[in-house]
């Protein structure tokens, strides 16, 4: 069970980092500069990357790391939805 919550945890992140990509925001625009590191493909494999450490710490039955990425989700998604609806 916690590897299917840790999946759809997954599912929310990237969902979550859509939207902030395409959100204009001009904190998103100054990282996403020309010459800057930060491209969406890398910070999409970067979330990727963590998914999938995830999956396979929490399928390899350290289930406390499910809590762990939970609550990078709820870090995550208090930050998008500063950065979506302009509050920051």
């Amino acid at each position: 069970m916690a590897l299917v919550i840790t999946f759809l945890l997954g599912i929310a992140n990237f969902t979550m980092h859509r939207a902030v990509l395409e959100s204009g925001h001009a904190m998103v625009r100054a990282m996403m500069g020309s010459g800057n590191l930060f491209s969406p493909r890398v910070t999409l494999a970067i979330e990727f990357g963590l998914l999938l450490i995830s999956l396979l710490l929490v399928a390899n039955g350290v289930e406390g790391w499910a809590w762990v990425y939970a609550f990078y989700t709820s870090a995550n998604g208090l930050a998008a939805w500063l950065i979506v609806t302009g509050r920051i």
